[in-house]
């Protein structure tokens, strides 16, 4: 599986953006799709899964939506109300451990390249 993120950019607080993921490869279906984010200086944070669930970081929920197009093999990221704290490198990543992967990094075997969020106060 390869996936390509795109939908990045620079927005004021408040605004929106919306990330998408791009995924090749058969049997996109099955797996959990997750978002992961790394602001500068800080350490990787899941945002978001979708799979048999969907699951959001506490900081996030309300405001991001995350949603999956099988027939297109792709998964987005729907971003409002952005933050300043929301300023990331945001990945898409792919995992086969369906329905079980929130929260633990190493379950995910694919990993897009990184689209830069960057929001201004």
């Amino acid at each position: 599986v390869q996936l390509q993120a795109s939908g990045g950019g620079l927005v004021q607080a408040g605004g929106s953006l919306r990330l998408s993921c791009a995924a090749s490869g058969r049997s996109f279906s099955a797996y959990d799709m997750g978002w992961f984010r790394q602001a500068p200086g800080k350490g990787r944070e899941q945002v978001a899964v979708i799979g048999r669930r969907i699951r959001y970081v506490d900081s996030v929920k309300g405001r991001f939506t995350i949603s999956r197009d099988n027939a297109e093999n792709t998964v987005y990221l729907q971003m409002n109300s952005l933050k300043p704290e929301d300023t990331a490198v945001y990945y898409c990543a792919a995992s086969p451990y369906y329905g079980s992967s929130y929260g633990d990094a190493w379950k995910y075997d694919y990993w897009g390249q990184g689209t830069l969020v960057t929001v201004s106060s």
